[in-house]
């Protein structure tokens, strides 16, 4: 496992334009070549957070994911934002994680927000997934996931002798592959009338999992008058700002030290005595 360069990007999106959506990108991404690992953009990158999945859905093949894995591989990195996805005649806020190589992984937003609508459009994911890159473990979510703790948690291995003690990352014995991360990643739209919850909630997310919390959201206004102040930020797995920034557009680039993960871990095991949970997707 070693150090992980992380890159945020910030800005407004033009509202479903596609087009100029990935041109903007394609903008930002051409001098982070061979600078980063991992490129963050925000959730439905490709059309604002837009409730007209019947109009702007694309297939899992289509245009959008050809530009992503083009653009993963001219940058060396992986790319990763959600998209609007039709598949067997439904429609899904996915999230995909794009590999330099043209591999990928995604995820659907599990919690669809109803307070816009957003479960009269699309389908609901089931299942987390856990990424791996330079050794991290990485779990990637979508904006109204942050309200949902138990989604989000870093859990425990169960053992006939009960749950096991934390490890550092460095020993992952202890752990279940698909329940343990180092990095927890929300994508969003979220909007700027109620970030106190968001700037509030990432903080609790990386304390109570001991991890690094990266999260990048738009700035503008949506095609519905919506204002997004962005207050994207990186927090430490203490729970304290690395970084944080409102209003404007930015791409910021940072290392996040697993000397400082381990040290938490290793010091604080407070996740040893955590209680033991199943989540029930159905």
């Amino acid at each position: 496992m070693s150090d992980l360069k992380i890159t945020l990007i910030q800005t407004a999106l033009h509202w479903e334009n596609v087009d100029e959506n990935l041109r903007q990108f394609e903008y930002i991404f051409t001098p982070l070549k061979n600078t980063t690992d991992l490129i963050v953009i925000p959730e439905m990158f490709s059309t604002g957070f837009s409730m007209q999945p019947k109009k702007l859905a694309e297939e899992m093949n289509g245009k959008t994911m050809q530009w992503m894995r083009q653009q993963a591989k001219a940058a060396n990195a992986v790319i990763t934002g959600s998209m609007i996805i039709r598949e067997n005649d439904r429609f899904f806020n996915r999230l995909i994680w794009m590999r330099p190589q043209g591999d990928f992984d995604y995820y659907d937003k599990r919690h669809l927000f109803t307070l816009g609508n957003e479960h009269q459009h699309y389908s609901a994911g089931e299942k987390r997934i856990i990424v791996t890159l330079n050794g991290w473990k990485i779990c990637p979510l979508v904006c109204y996931d942050l309200r949902f703790p138990v989604w989000c948690r870093n859990r425990r291995q169960t053992t006939d002798n009960g749950p096991q003690k934390q490890p550092s990352p460095v020993d992952r014995g202890q752990w279940t592959v698909d329940e343990q991360f180092d990095l927890l990643l929300f994508v969003a739209n979220w909007p700027e009338r109620r970030n106190f919850a968001w700037k509030n909630l990432l903080q609790a997310r990386a304390i109570e999992n001991q991890c690094y919390v990266a999260a990048v959201n738009r700035i503008g206004n949506d095609g519905n008058g919506i204002y997004h102040s962005g207050d994207s930020a990186l927090i430490d797995p203490m729970g304290e700002v690395i970084f944080t920034q409102a209003d404007t557009t930015f791409t910021k680039t940072f290392s996040l030290s697993c000397e400082r993960l381990n040290d938490v871990r290793e010091k604080m095991p407070f996740f040893q005595d955590g209680d033991e949970f199943e989540i029930n997707t159905k």
